[in-house]
């Protein structure tokens, strides 16, 4: 039985559509990742085999290296592809619910930040916990996309 998944930006502007068995999700810790997440890690999806249709817009491209060019939405910046001789892999945090493709490998371990191993034994706080140093956070009203295809975005941009 084939899956479909969907997933897009944060602004609505590009969206996709996955069809096909989704396995190999993994975590790339090299800086290059780093850096084209401006994150300590890149969660990445492999789409090899499956099939890839761009249902929304076009992304952008920015050939990072001789041999990859990595894929983002040029209204709001969101990273959507990591693209190589090998085939494309997609944000995993792009996918409309990114807890159905848990990461199975990690790769770039050469360049992994130590602490990374010890997030999970930070203290975490739910957002309204918030409330009393930053009592906006109870009034945030999200301008992003929601997590499911739509006939249209909003012609209106809530961007800077």
């Amino acid at each position: 039985m084939s899956m479909t998944y969907t997933g897009g930006c944060q602004c609505g502007a590009v969206r996709f559509r996955v069809r096909g068995e989704l396995k190999d999700a993994s975590i790339c810790h090299c800086r290059m990742c780093q850096k084209a997440f401006g994150a300590y890690y890149a969660p990445l999806v492999s789409v090899r085999g499956a099939e890839l249709t761009w249902t929304r817009g076009q992304r952008k491209a920015f050939q990072s290296s001789n041999f990859v060019k990595r894929g983002f939405c040029g209204d709001c910046g969101t990273p959507l592809t990591y693209e190589a001789p090998d085939g494309t892999a997609v944000a995993a945090g792009a996918f409309d619910d990114p807890s159905q493709l848990p990461p199975v490998v990690q790769y770039g371990t050469e360049a992994k930040i130590g602490f990374v191993d010890r997030l999970h034994l930070l203290p975490g706080h739910r957002t309204e916990e918030d409330a009393e140093q930053a009592p906006f956070v109870l009034d945030i009203v999200s301008y992003q996309h929601p997590d499911y295809d739509t006939r249209s975005w909003p012609e209106e941009k809530h961007h800077e």
